[in-house]
């Protein structure tokens, strides 16, 4: 689905923060859903950062909402960038522990 997204993109919407922070909370809702279905037998204890998640959403809102709150174009790039690192940051914690359980 992010392939698809990437691929029918034009290249001018990835400087925008906006288009950022949606293509990284794709990703993040794709790993969050591969945790679902890999644990479908509920045998794996692997809990997703939930307080990082809600810091990232709460910064990916800020960005989208930047110009009704009257933030700078540098404010609004910042919590993007913030919206962004959070979501991969609760990605790679994720990602970790399902390789964890694998090597086990």
């Amino acid at each position: 689905m992010l392939a698809v997204l990437v691929t029918f993109t034009d290249r001018k919407a990835f400087f925008s923060p906006l288009s950022v922070v949606i293509i990284a909370a794709v990703g993040a809702a794709a790993v969050l859903l591969q945790l679902r279905f890999n644990n479908e037998d509920g045998k794996r204890t692997i809990h997703p950062p939930v307080w990082l998640n809600i810091l990232g959403v709460g910064f990916a809102i800020a960005a989208i909402l930047s110009d009704r709150l009257h933030f700078s174009a540098q404010t609004a790039q910042i919590l993007a960038l913030a919206a962004v690192g959070a979501f991969a940051v609760s990605s790679t914690i994720i990602l970790q522990a399902f390789r964890k359980q694998r090597t086990k």
